[in-house]
């Protein structure tokens, strides 16, 4: 097809979603013209005017496809050729069963194969507003620091009130500021991932007077104010509770951290087996070099100078150098079940489409899916084809059922405490019949249940978009290069 035969779609944003958009499309055959802002003007994470750029974590989570959601959300994203995914196992570092990627080379992967495409303009410079009427196909990738003006056009076009909540940035140590004498490596459980060895994570022990006065001084901690455009009038700070910053979650009980990110199940101290460390610090590799590591699940809106005094409290950690320290943006997204059909167009004005994180999906690889979808259903429109729903079995399909219309009704307000949402089996339809025997035939007890269904799940999935794929053939068509 010419590119030339067929008006171009423009997204706007190029981040994960608007990246993952423009490539399907481009892929296709059908013309782009993606806007990116930065470097004219910047956001308060972003650092480079790179696309895809990784501002959190460096980690895509699980790559477990037979026991976890997220894996296998990356397993489906590979069969439908996702450049996200290509860059990612492109450049993957250790992270026990996660996979975590230099972010300096992941986003210049994405970059380049963004740059080789012919069919893909890419205009720097802020979408101040709605887009022109002659636009006539648009997705809104703009992800969670949209810009003020544009935010404020779409809120004014559908009538409502953008929800909020705010995302916290985790802390990045140089590793050879980290006592090894103290700490060690291990994975959780010696879990081997992909690219991993089972020792992946650098972990700090805490004996139990330790770890008190450490989540005293969290709790006591100076936090920076939000700042205007932070705050919304009336209302308690909507912090989203898969990304609390460590402080919140201290005061939420004393004991709250050494069940989450301070866990100190799955590891043994090699310095000194014998003792059961009562709560650990794990660090996980931030770049290919192996020469920074960011603190796991350390999110924190602690002022800078506090932050230092703070984690310089962890064993291990007392002369540690830090190459980033932790902070904390706002982020908006849509009342997506009320103003978004299926396909994730508006429906007060459906040329426009949304996709990533401003639809209320949450973390790098469900906004990069969602990105995906954008792009498969607009490159169908453009091209006069059909391209229906992916079930709601498969991973995809379940993130769009979220997105679009999986909350309770109300008569008065319609869907009811709409929140951002990461993949899990959760949102999965129940299997059918829940698996009861193992392939000896043993009865399943206890957790052995929940492994099995959930691994029954998860192959239900990958076979349900298989199946999905072969019908939209085009939709699996050319691998990412």
């Amino acid at each position: 097809m010419s590119l030339t035969s067929t008006r171009p779609v423009h997204i706007i944003g190029g981040g994960l979603a608007g990246s993952e958009a423009a490539w399907q499309l481009a892929r296709r055959g059908v013309p782009v013209v993606l806007h990116e802002m930065r470097p004219e003007r910047g956001t308060q994470a972003h650092k480079t005017d790179a696309l895809a750029e990784l501002v959190c974590s460096n980690s895509f989570r699980s790559d477990d496809a037979q026991n976890n959601a997220v894996g296998v959300l990356h397993a489906e994203m590979r069969r439908l050729g996702s450049l996200i995914m290509a860059c990612a196992d492109r450049h993957q570092i250790p992270a026990g069963g996660a996979l975590a990627v230099d972010r300096d080379g992941f986003s210049a992967a994405v970059t380049t194969a963004i740059a080789s495409r012919p069919e893909i303009t890419l205009a720097r410079g802020e979408v101040a507003g709605l887009p022109p009427q002659d636009w006539d196909s648009v997705i809104v990738a703009t992800g969670p620091l949209t810009s003020p003006a544009l935010a404020e056009a779409i809120r004014a076009r559908t009538d409502e009130q953008a929800l909020a909540f705010f995302d916290a940035i985790a802390p990045i140590v140089h590793f050879d500021s980290i006592d090894m004498e103290v700490c060690w490596f291990q994975s959780r459980y010696d879990k081997v991932g992909p690219g991993g060895t089972g020792a992946d994570y650098i972990n700090c022990p805490m004996d139990r007077e330790q770890y008190e006065a450490f989540v005293a001084a969290l709790v006591a901690s100076d936090t920076v104010p939000f700042k205007d455009f932070e705050t919304e009038a009336g209302a308690n700070t909507p912090y989203f509770d898969g990304c609390l910053p460590i402080e919140v979650m201290a005061t939420r009980g004393p004991e709250t951290l050494r069940h989450g990110p301070m866990k100190p199940m799955g590891l043994t101290n090699a310095h000194n087996p014998a003792v059961k460390p009562y709560a650990v610090v794990q660090l996980r590799q931030d770049n290919a070099l192996g020469t920074l590591y960011n603190m796991v699940g350390f999110q924190t809106k602690a002022r800078h100078a506090e932050q230092v005094r703070l984690f310089r409290m962890i064993p291990g950690l007392e002369k540690a150098e830090f190459a980033r320290l932790g902070g904390l943006h706002r982020n908006t997204y849509l009342n997506s079940p009320r103003v978004l059909d299926a396909t994730l167009r508006l429906k007060a004005e459906p040329r426009l489409r949304f996709a990533g994180q401003i639809t209320g999906c949450e973390g790098y690889v469900e906004s990069s899916a969602m990105g995906l979808m954008a792009g498969l259903f607009t490159a169908a429109e453009r091209l006069g084809r059909d391209l229906a729903l992916p079930p709601a079995t498969t991973a995809h399909g379940a993130l769009i059922n979220h997105i679009t219309g999986g909350h309770i009704e109300t008569v008065e307000a319609g869907p009811r405490s709409f929140q951002p949402m990461n993949i899990n089996f959760g949102l999965f339809p129940p299997l059918e019949a829940a698996p009861t025997r193992d392939a000896e035939g043993n009865r399943l007890r206890g957790t052995q249940k929940t492994v099995a269904k959930k691994q029954v799940m998860a192959a239900r999935a990958l076979a349900d978009l298989d199946a999905w794929a072969a019908q939209h053939a085009d939709a699996a068509s050319e691998a990412a290069a």
